[in-house]
């Protein structure tokens, strides 16, 4: 089965495979922004779901020649939000707006 790829983000060096995941089904968030470009070793992605990030959780994202890259199972919500962080508490939050992709239903 063919999956979309997300390119809104891609100017700032985050994608998402599946683009409109359906809940249950692995996303895999592969970031190669701004932190990234800086230097960081380690980057972790803050991960939750709908309007009030349920299930929030920061999960370290593994580097790979892509950038840095975590999978995890979309949940039964409107859609996924994702902020990253370095180790030394730098962020990158698409100025304050978050990366955000729906879920399809």
């Amino acid at each position: 089965m063919f999956k979309s790829v997300s390119n809104e983000y891609l100017s700032n060096g985050v994608i998402v495979t599946p683009n409109n995941p359906e809940p249950n089904e692995n996303v895999t968030i592969v970031y190669n922004g701004l932190l990234a470009q800086s230097g960081a070793n380690e980057i972790y992605a803050h991960v939750g779901f709908g309007c009030d990030w349920q299930g929030s959780q920061d999960l370290k994202m593994i580097r790979t020649n892509s950038g840095f890259e975590a999978t995890i199972p979309a949940a039964n919500a409107d859609h996924l939000s994702v902020a990253f962080k370095d180790s030394s508490n730098n962020w990158d939050n698409n100025f304050n707006r978050n990366y955000t992709f729906n879920i399809r239903h």
